[in-house]
C-alpha cells in the first residue's frame, strides 16, 4: 500500500494542542482498538470505545480465536497419520463438529469477555453501538462522533481532540453465490454446522480457503479447493506452497486450478457451484473464501475528510495517519496487512503519536506471518520473489526437514527452513514450514529486524535434538 501523508491538515497554532486529559473516542473494539485505548489511558487520556458486536472484534468473535481453535483441534486428528511409523496402534478417530463449535464459541465469547474487564479496569469508557464520524473539525479543533446505542438507538454526541478508526473487515460477497448460513458459508458461519460437513466446496485457495480446506480435510470431509491460480496459496513462497498442495492431494483433496466460480445454488440436498467455464462442482456445502471488504461506509468518511482508496480502505501514513486532522485508523479498514498484530499496532502507533510519546513509525519488512495449514507455513522479510522482481542479487539457502534429527523422531517429513540473505551476508528474509512454524520464525524475524549477519545467527547454540537447530544450519550454509 503507497503510504501518503495527510492533506489539508489545520496549522498547529489555530488549534489548542493535544495534551493529557485529551478526550480519545475510538470506533471498533478489535486489536487495533482495544491496544490503542489501553495505551491512550494509561497515557492519562480520557478514552472513550465503541464497539457494536462484542470487545475483541472479528479477530476474536469469528476469525482468529474460533478458527484457529477449529485447526488445533484438527492439527490432533492429523497427528494420528503417523502414529503407525511411530509404533502407536490407534482406532477409528471420530469429531464430534457440535463439541467442536460450540468450545471454539465459549473460548472466543470469554475471550471478548477478558478483554471488556481489561479495557474497564484500566478506565475505558465502553459504550455498545455503532458511530460515525460527523464534518469538522470545531472552531477549537475537535472531532465529533455521533453514537447510537444498541440497545435502543439512542443518539449521543461526543466530542474528541482524536479519533480513531478501527471498524475491521468482513467477508467478501459475490452476487451469486450469497451466504445463506446453511448450505452457503462464509467464514463467520462454520461456527454454527452440528455435523462435519459430507463434501466442503472451498471456494478460494489463499490464506483462509487453504486453512479451512485443510482442516475440514483432516477433519474428514471431503474437500474440492476451487482456486482461481495455477497453485495453491499464490501469496506465499512458491517453494512452501508446492508442499502444502501436496500434502493437501495426498490426503484427498480434489483442487480445481486457474478456476473461477460464477456462483453456487442450495440445492435444499447440497450445493451446486458453477465455474466460469460451465463445469459444475457439487458437494454437500460451499466456503466462500473471495476476500474480505473493509467496514467504510456509513461512518461519514468522505464528508469529514477521510479519503478512501479505490478499494474503500482508509488511506493511511506510517504513523496511522489518515488525511483528515486528528483522525486515524487502524487494522483492516486501513488494508496495510491484514493481521490482527499489524492492526495491535497500528493502534499503538496512534496514540503514541496523537498524545505525544516517542514512537518508530510502522515497518512492515520485519512483520513475521504465518498460514495455519498442516504443515505451517511462515515467513519474514524478503521474499525470493520480491528479490527477483526487484532484481536484488540474493544468496539463498534451503534445508528439508526430513534431515533434521528431531522431525525424523517426530515422523515429520514434510517442510523445509530457508533464508535469504544479501551478498554481505545479512538475514534479509525467512521461510520455515513445518510444525509449528509459527513459533519456529521468531529467530528469523529477530534476525530481520536487528540486520543480523548469517555468521551471528548461526554463532547462537541451539538445542539438540530441536527442530530449530535447521534454521542454525541452514545459516551455516551461506558462511
Amino acid at each position: 500500500m503507497t503510504q501518503v501523508a495527510p492533506q489539508g491538515t489545520p496549522q498547529a497554532e489555530s488549534v489548542s494542542p493535544v495534551r493529557t486529559g485529551s478526550r480519545v473516542v475510538i470506533i471498533g473494539g478489535g486489536p487495533g482498538g482495544y491496544e490503542a485505548a489501553t495505551v491512550a489511558s494509561r497515557m492519562g487520556a480520557d478514552v472513550w470505545l465503541v464497539e457494536r458486536r462484542g470487545m475483541g472484534g472479528s479477530a476474536v468473535l469469528t476469525d482468529v480465536v474460533p478458527s484457529k481453535t477449529l485447526i488445533a483441534t484438527s492439527e490432533w486428528t492429523a497427528q494420528t497419520e503417523s502414529a503407525g511409523e511411530l509404533g502407536i496402534r490407534t482406532g477409528a478417530v471420530g469429531v464430534d463438529m457440535a463439541m467442536v463449535n460450540t468450545r471454539l464459541r465459549l473460548l472466543a465469547a470469554t475471550q471478548s469477555s477478558d478483554i471488556r474487564s481489561a479495557l474497564a479496569q484500566t478506565g475505558v469508557h465502553l459504550l455498545d453501538g455503532s458511530a460515525r464520524l460527523l464534518p469538522g473539525p470545531t472552531e477549537h479543533g475537535r472531532r465529533r462522533v455521533l453514537v447510537v446505542s444498541e440497545p435502543g438507538g439512542a443518539e449521543r454526541e461526543l466530542e474528541a481532540e482524536i479519533v480513531l478508526l478501527a471498524t475491521g473487515a468482513r467477508p467478501r460477497e459475490l452476487p451469486d453465490a450469497l451466504p445463506d448460513g446453511e448450505r452457503i458459508l462464509n467464514w463467520t458461519q462454520l461456527y454454527d454446522l452440528d455435523e462435519v460437513p459430507e463434501h466442503l466446496v472451498v471456494v478460494g485457495s489463499g490464506v483462509t480457503g487453504a486453512e479451512f480446506a485443510g482442516a475440514f480435510l483432516t477433519l474428514g470431509s471431503r474437500v474440492t479447493l476451487v482456486s482461481s491460480r495455477d497453485r495453491v496459496l499464490p501469496g506465499e513462497d512458491a517453494d512452501a506452497a508446492e508442499i502444502v498442495e501436496e500434502v493437501f492431494r495426498r490426503r484427498g483433496m480434489r483442487i480445481e486450478r486457474r478456476s473461477r466460480a460464477a456462483g453456487a445454488v442450495n440445492t435444499g440436498e447440497g450445493v451446486e457451484v458453477t465455474l466460469t467455464d460451465g463445469r459444475v462442482v457439487r458437494g454437500s456445502h460451499c466456503l466462500m473464501a473471495v476476500g474480505a471488504v473493509p467496514n467504510t461506509e456509513g461512518l461519514g468518511l468522505p464528508e469529514a475528510g477521510v479519503e478512501l482508496t479505490a478499494s474503500g480502505h482508509v488511506r493511511v501514513d506510517r504513523v496511522s495517519r489518515t488525511t483528515a486532522f486528528r483522525v486515524y485508523a487502524a487494522g483492516d479498514c486501513t488494508g496495510v496487512l491484514p493481521l490482527a498484530s499489524v492492526a495491535a499496532q497500528q493502534g499503538r502507533i496512534a496514540m503514541w503519536h496523537a498524545l505525544g510519546d516517542t514512537l518508530e513509525p510502522l515497518d512492515t519488512s520485519a512483520i513475521a506471518q504465518a498460514v495455519f495449514t498442516s504443515p505451517e507455513v511462515a515467513n519474514v522479510g524478503l521474499s525470493e520473489a520480491a528479490a527477483s522482481r526487484a532484481g536484488r542479487e540474493v544468496r539463498v539457502a534451503q534445508l528439508p526437514l526430513a534431515r533434521n534429527p528431531r522431525a525424523k523422531m517426530q515422523g515429520v517429513s514434510d517442510g523445509f527452513v530457508k533464508i535469504i540473505a544479501s551478498e554481505a551476508g545479512v538475514v534479509l528474509g525467512g521461510v520455515v514450514v513445518g510444525p509449528h512454524a509459527s513459533d519456529l520464525v521468531f529467530p528469523l524475524t529477530l534476525a530481520v529486524r536487528q540486520r543480523m549477519t548469517v555468521d551471528e545467527l548461526s554463532a547462537a547454540p541451539t538445542v539438540y535434538p530441536s527442530i530449530s537447530g535447521s534454521i542454525a544450519e541452514v545459516a551455516r550454509m551461506l558462511h
